[in-house]
């Protein structure tokens, strides 16, 4: 057996090594995310990190655990993806300065046919942020490549006041919720 992320997220890869996953492989799913209006932000992040999982089920062995996740801010029931270019994370910074917001990680496990699928909520609250610094931000690159233009664990955590729920959610990948779902598999990662 062995694990197989289905990402090319740093962190995520980062996180699975803190808690000791071995061997870890990493096979990010290349498959376009689509989004559905029709479902709600856990339905959603639910639903994406399953067609990653399906995707990268085709190439694994029968024993081998898939991990696939999927995360997304949203404010005022929208959802804010990743930022088209800088205008646009500009944009989001913006709506998002001095308010909170949610912040949404599906996650699907799956072994040969079997597959959980759960996600995980936290709320996050920005102090006011000012042009200038968001200008600055956008230049260091960092937001560009992140849900809601901003990453709590680098720079982006500068602006943040407060997270209720998991820090590892707003992350990318919610650690407790993670090891729940491997124990149901079996597998206790303590």
């Amino acid at each position: 057996m062995k694990f197989i992320l289905a990402s090319a997220s740093p962190r995520r890869r980062e996180l699975l090594t803190m808690l000791g996953l071995r061997p870890l492989e990493i096979r990010p799913a290349k498959g376009e995310e689509k989004a559905h209006p029709e479902l709600g932000p856990a339905e959603l992040v639910m639903e994406l990190s399953a067609a990653k999982a399906g995707e990268i089920a085709a190439a694994a062995g029968a024993e081998d655990v898939i991990i696939a996740a999927d995360t997304l801010v949203a404010l005022d029931g929208r959802v804010l993806g990743k930022p088209r270019d800088a205008a646009d994370a500009a944009r989001m910074l913006r709506a998002l300065s001095g308010r909170e917001h949610s912040v949404y990680t599906g996650v699907t496990l799956r072994r040969g046919e079997t597959e959980l699928r759960r996600a995980e909520h936290s709320l996050v609250r920005f102090r006011p942020l000012e042009d200038a610094e968001i200008a600055r931000y956008i230049a260091i690159g960092e937001p560009l490549d992140k849900a809601g233009a901003y990453g709590a664990q680098g720079r982006g955590s500068l602006f943040v006041e407060r997270i209720e729920g998991d820090f590892f959610n707003v992350m990318g990948l919610p650690l407790c919720l993670l090891g729940k779902m491997m124990k149901e598999f079996g597998i206790d990662l303590i």
